[in-house]
């Protein structure tokens, strides 16, 4: 795996845009202009790997524009030592910007070819902050929880019961739901017993799905 000066240099080109859409938080940014994102994709696509658009990744699934990775994190205000629960490995690279601030990852993939793919990318790229599972995301983890952070990088119809109770109390859970365009909802953990839900942008997600999927 090689990161050129060239690769370098289009990433960023890459955070200067995606400061000019609006995405302030530096720390985000910065990550990203760390985690090379064209190691995450098929050869096919490594020209644009920096372009703001998704890529399909194999089994029905995609790598998330950048735009949305830097959106969805900066909801998180993730800080180091965090906690933090992914749900929907997919290529890794959401893990890899997590991990990048610092984090303590724990990230579940449904389906068992991504799952491989990206543990074995993970390691190779020496990030040992991240945990990858082969699991039903829809559970959650509860046997490491409490979370601090809880990110769903998959479009549910519903917002899972099981993750609002894996959050610590001030935890976050950032998640997009809707049917045909999500909308990402933001959910705070206020106590024991009280939430706070704020509803903001729409997106477009693949579908958060139950059960495992074995290759």
């Amino acid at each position: 795996m090689k990161d050129t000066y060239r690769h370098k240099g289009l990433r960023r080109r890459m955070v200067d845009a995606l400061r000019q859409r609006g995405i302030a938080d530096e720390a985000v940014l910065a990550a990203m202009g760390a985690v090379p994102r064209h190691y995450f994709l098929d050869k096919a696509f490594e020209e644009h790997a920096y372009d703001d658009k998704p890529f399909p990744i194999g089994n029905q699934q995609t790598i998330s524009q950048p735009f949305t990775v830097a959106y969805q994190t900066s909801l998180l205000d993730v800080h180091a030592r965090d906690r933090v629960l992914e749900i929907g490995t997919g290529s890794g690279y959401q893990a890899a910007v997590l991990a990048a601030l610092g984090a303590k990852v724990y990230t579940l993939e449904r389906q068992e070819a991504l799952f491989q793919q990206a543990k074995s990318l993970l390691d190779e790229m020496g990030f040992s902050g991240i945990r990858c599972l082969f699991r039903d995301g829809t559970k959650g983890l509860p046997e490491f929880a409490p979370f601090d952070k809880i990110l769903v990088t998959a479009g549910a119809l519903v917002v899972p019961e099981a993750l609002k109770e894996q959050l610590a109390v001030g935890g976050v859970l950032v998640i997009p739901v809707g049917e045909e365009v999500q909308y990402m909802y933001k959910i705070t953990r206020l106590s024991q017993t009280e939430y706070k839900e704020d509803i903001l942008d729409a997106f477009r997600f693949v579908p958060f799905l139950e059960g495992v999927q074995r290759k």
